[in-house]
Order: structure tokens, then sequence, then C-alpha cells
């Protein structure tokens, strides 16, 4: 399906957003008036700058104010139309969106509002043009697609029809589902948008809060499978007002936007596949949708890889041995460390530039997860746009595709079922000493990335997309200068957990972007606090104050909470029974710090209730 996006999707000029766009591969694009109206380039000029970049202009827009005003004032808006039908005809412009009215001065007048539409598609008919009406969420008197449909049928045009947003109809809480029983004919445009449910005004919600599809909570392969059951082929075109894409750089966004259109098209793909395809009168042709290959099962982490400095950044190598790691090889060709515990593996990388432009200590540098099929994961991951990155191998060493997940980390796909001696450790020169039983640890629950807003939602629709991770809802976390956004995704069987942080307010939005950190898992929490201990490993103190509430929050044991006071252990504990037991370290230099958790009784979450004790304590 072609696939398009409106230029108020993206920062910049008109100039920067058109190339941004072009160079995203998108079919079409959406000329949004301020957009326009605030650029140097005079509308012939842009038409001859997109004619060079490849993306046609679909559709110009808004048009505002128009339909069912009184007599007095419809005059006016016909000659507003005029120009702006005009412009459109020096842009190249095919069609003309027209929102439903929201000025004091429309009247609830359907059939004047019918006949000054039908007079307007004659106008646009003269030119060769179309008209879309779109029924705004807070338009004064027409606010549902059913009601505008009604007036374009009453109008009874060829050049009029309807557009479509799925922001408007969903986040009323409509069905979708009528949208079957409009022809196809009928429906001019679609516009996709996808949103976090929030209680708030729709049109704050509208200008400040939509996202890219993938990223929000909105069901779109359930919107877009009426629109395609209906008959309707495309364009799908993306708007998407938001205050992060306002203040990000176009190029990322336009590609993370036209991943999101594929993501949408394979999600609506698996949808149809579940429900047996296309019902219903409208459908006509097969629609021909985007077919990646589909997510590899994964199985857990394979290891956890720290960029140090070329000296081996002081601290760290003290702060892995009191975790009960030991080092147990280098690699044949490259300038990396292997450290091990069980069936855990850290790499130290001091390889030239592997810290370059971060602050002093270890940081995280890349994260590998094995997969069932390392093939499928890779191509999947191209397919989606996360572009496999060059690396440099040796001779006979191990291929481990790589992409890229935020500015600063990677992901390795590993081959999985390799047992206690990984396929990939080929590439290490071991010792003979065997693997430590360590401090009890025994995997990576999850790994904690602390992002800046414009990486956020991008690295939710990369892990939700690519390795086909299910995300939860959005929670605010308080910390003692500010607030921080977190959401976590996770496989079906909880073998791989990501967590994403945002500081948003405060303090640590301003001055940094906080610390990744990495949990472990472990079997007995207290003898590992113990283990940890004697192994010289600092953890970070706890008020009695929070001990003192757990009393009173669980009813627990005067013996139990005794011994989370010991240990710096925090607790909680899930509706049906499940328990968490998690503490911290201090923090490795200036980006790092490890968890250390224990699940009990099918417990999923993350401890969150603990969150601003953990972050006024690291404070």
């Amino acid at each position: 399906m072609r696939k398009g996006i409106a230029t108020v999707s993206i920062s910049g000029t008109l100039g920067e957003k058109l190339t941004a766009i072009a160079r995203a591969n998108f079919d079409g694009v959406e000329i949004f008036e301020n957009d326009l109206v605030t650029s140097l380039m005079p509308p012939s000029e842009v038409r001859r700058r997109l004619a060079d970049l490849g993306p046609s202009v679909d559709l110009y827009q808004p048009f505002r104010d128009f339909e069912a005003m009184p007599p007095e004032i419809f005059p006016h808006n016909l000659r507003r139309a005029e120009r702006k039908l005009d412009l459109m005809a020096e842009l190249g412009a095919t069609t003309l969106l027209v929102c439903s009215n929201v000025s004091e001065y429309a009247v609830n007048d359907d059939a004047l509002a019918a006949d000054q539409l039908h007079q307007l598609a004659e106008l646009a008919h003269d030119r060769g043009f179309r008209v879309a009406y779109e029924a705004l969420a807070w338009g004064r008197h027409v606010r549902d697609y059913r009601h505008s449909y009604d007036i374009v049928a009453a109008a009874d045009h060829p050049h009029l029809g309807l557009c479509l947003d799925s922001f408007h109809i969903l986040s009323r809480g409509d069905d979708p589902a009528g949208i079957r029983l409009i022809p196809w004919e009928k429906i001019f445009f679609v516009q996709i948008a996808d949103a976090a449910q929030l209680s708030m005004d729709v049109l704050q919600w509208s200008r400040h809060h939509r996202c890219l599809p993938g990223q929000g909570s909105f069901d779109l392969p359930g919107f877009l499978e009426h629109v395609v059951a209906s008959g309707y082929r495309g364009p799908l075109s993306l708007e998407v007002f938001s205050d992060i894409f306002r203040r990000a750089e176009p190029g990322p966004t336009a590609a993370d936007a036209m991943r999101s259109l594929l993501f949408l098209e394979e999600s609506l793909r698996a949808r149809l596949t579940t429900t047996g395809g296309l019902a219903g009168e409208g459908a006509r042709e097969r629609v021909e949708l985007f077919d990646p290959p589909g997510p590899a099962v994964l199985t857990g982490y394979e290891f956890v890889e720290l960029a140090v400095a070329p000296d081996g950044t002081p601290g760290t190598a003290e702060a892995l041995r009191s975790l009960g790691f030991r080092l147990a090889g280098r690699h044949r060709s490259k300038a990396v460390e292997l450290w091990r515990q069980r069936g855990l593996c850290i790499l130290t990388n001091s390889e030239p530039g592997a810290g370059a432009g971060r602050p002093p200590g270890p940081a995280l540098l890349a994260i590998g997860v094995g997969t069932g099929d390392q093939l499928r994961s890779a191509n999947r991951a191209d397919a989606l746009l996360a572009r496999i990155l060059p690396r440099r191998r040796g001779p006979g060493e191990v291929y481990l595709p790589a992409v890229r997940v935020t500015g600063d980390t990677s992901l390795f796909f590993c081959p999985a079922g390799s047992g206690e001696q990984p396929f990939w450790l080929a590439d290490f020169l071991l010792d003979q000493e065997g693997v430590p039983s360590g401090a009890g640890l025994t995997h990576v629950d999850h790994v904690a990335l602390s992002l800046p807003f414009d990486q956020f939602d991008e690295a939710v629709l990369f892990f939700r997309s690519v390795l086909g991770l299910e995300p939860q809802e959005s929670i605010e976390l308080p910390e003692p200068h500010g607030l921080i956004r977190s959401r976590s995704l996770t496989n079906l069987d909880g073998s791989v957990r990501v967590v994403l942080n945002l500081p948003q307010l405060g303090s640590s939005a301003e001055s940094h972007r906080g610390m990744h950190h990495v949990a472990f898992a472990c079997e007995d929490i207290f003898a590992t606090a113990t283990a940890l201990r004697e192994h010289g490993l600092r953890v970070r103190p706890i008020s009695d104050n929070y001990y003192a509430d757990l009393v009173a929050r669980w009813e627990l044991p005067d013996q139990r909470v005794a011994a989370l006071r010991a240990g710096g252990i925090l607790y909680d504990r899930a509706p049906g029974g499940g328990e968490f037991f998690q503490l911290y370290t201090d923090a490795i230099g200036d980006q790092l710090f490890v968890e250390v958790v224990q699940r009990t009784g099918g417990y999923q979450e993350y401890g969150a209730a603990n969150a601003a004790t953990r972050l006024a304590a690291q404070r």
C-alpha cells in the first residue's frame, strides 16, 4: 500500500522535512499549511523539489471552518477556497482536506453543510481536484465519522469523499466497524496515528500526545482491518502531532515512521490470518501487505558487553569480582575480556573508540540475545529498517549480526541452545579453571536503558517490531528532583525483559540522562546478599523508614523484615501472591549500576512501588 506522512509529523524547515521524508522512502506527503506559510520556498519550488526527491503531494491540509456557515459568511469561504485550490495547482497537490467546522458561527444544519460542501467539490472538480471531509473529534456539530459520511452522501458529488483519521475515531471510543459499510470509492484518504490512553481534553491530547503506530495503545490493526475491508487500498498516511517529534532530528523520525507503517501492515496481515481474511461486501481485490520474516523465538540474554577505557577503567574489574565474576578468557583478535559466573557472561571492551564520547567508567555497549533462528532474526531486523551494523571479524571468527538499538547501545543475535559452552565463545581463548559459581547469580533478569526524550518511543517501537516483545503501559516514577517515565517490554516466557526509562522532569532531565542498569537473577537473594558482602560489594543502604512501612503494608514477620534490612533488600508482592526481592549496588562509574532480583510465585513486574525509595537512596 502507498505510504505517506504529513509534514507536521517531523521537525525542521519544510526543505529539511521533505528531504527526510524522501530518504525514508515514503511514496507521498501531506503538506501542512503552516509548514508552507512559514517556508521561504514558493509553492512552485516545493513542487520541483518533490519532483526531484520522488514523493508526490497527496494532500494539502487543513482547510478549516468552511461548511454550514450563515449566508453572509459563506461567500467569503468560497473565495478562500478558490485561493487554496489555486495554491494546490502550484504545489501539484491532488486532494484538499476539509476539517469539520469548529467555528462559533457554524450552524447545526446537515443539509446546509452538504450543500456548501457540494459547491466546494464543484470548484475542485473544475480544477481536477478532490475534497476529503474529516470529522474532527472536537468539531462543533460534526464529530463522528458516520455523521460526516451522512453529509458527504447527501452532498452527492463524485469529487467529495471522506478522510478517516484513526485518532479522531479511536480517541472518542467510536466503533470503527461502521467503516466497512462506507463505499470504498467515497473514502479518499486515511490518516494514521497511535496514542497512549490518557484522560484529558481530546484537543490537547491530539495536539501534543500522538505517536507512531506501535508506540501507543490504540488497536490500529483492528481499525485498518475495517478500512481495508471496505475496499480502500491507500494511501496510508501518518499524521502525528507530537511535542517529542517537534524537537527530534527529522531524519531518524522519518525512518522510524516508515518502520511503524511497515509494522502496522505486518500486524494487519497477522490479524487477517487469525480472522480468516477480509470478510464483508466491501472487500474487493487482494491487498498486498508487508510480509517480513516473523520474530524468532528468543531464549534469553547471552551476554552483556561493557565499554571500558583502554586501561581497563579502574574499578570495573574490582566491581565484577565483587559480584562473583572471574576473568575467564580473552578475545582472539580484539581487546575484549570475558568474565563468567555460572551461566552469566560479561564482556569488557577496551577497543579504541568503544567508549568514545561517554563519561568516565564502564558503559553498556551491547547486549546479546539468544535466538532460535539467527538468520530469521537478522533478516527481520533488516526488513524493518534496523540495518545490520558493519563489524570487523578475524579469520574463522563467529558471525554475530548486530543492530543499533539506541544511539549508543547495540544488540547481537546469538545462536540459542548452545548449553554450558555458548557457540560464540569459540572466538575467545579460555582458561582451564572452569566456570565459577560466584555469588549465586544465575542469568540476566532484565536490562534497563535510560534514554533521552527523542529515543524513548523509538526504542519501544524497535523492541516491539524487531524482537516481537510486548509492551506494558507506561508508568511515572517519582525521584527526589523530578519524574521518570518508565515502560517495560517482554517476550512470552519472560526470558528477555527490557525496561525503558525517560527522565522527563527536574534535574534528571535537565542535567543528565540517568544511568543504564543490568538486573541479575538469583535463586536465594538472602544467601546472595551475604555472598556479595563477603566479596566486598557495596549495596545501596535503604532508609529504616522503608522497612517500618513494610511492616504496616504487608504485615511481614519481624524476622523477615530484619533480614531484608540487613541485606539492603527491597520487597514487593503481587495481588496473586508472587513476591519480588531486589537490591542495588553503588554506581560503577557514571553510567551503570547493578540490580540483583529474585522472583517467586509468578511475579512479573519490576518493583515499581519501591522505585521512589531506590531513587532516593541512589541520590
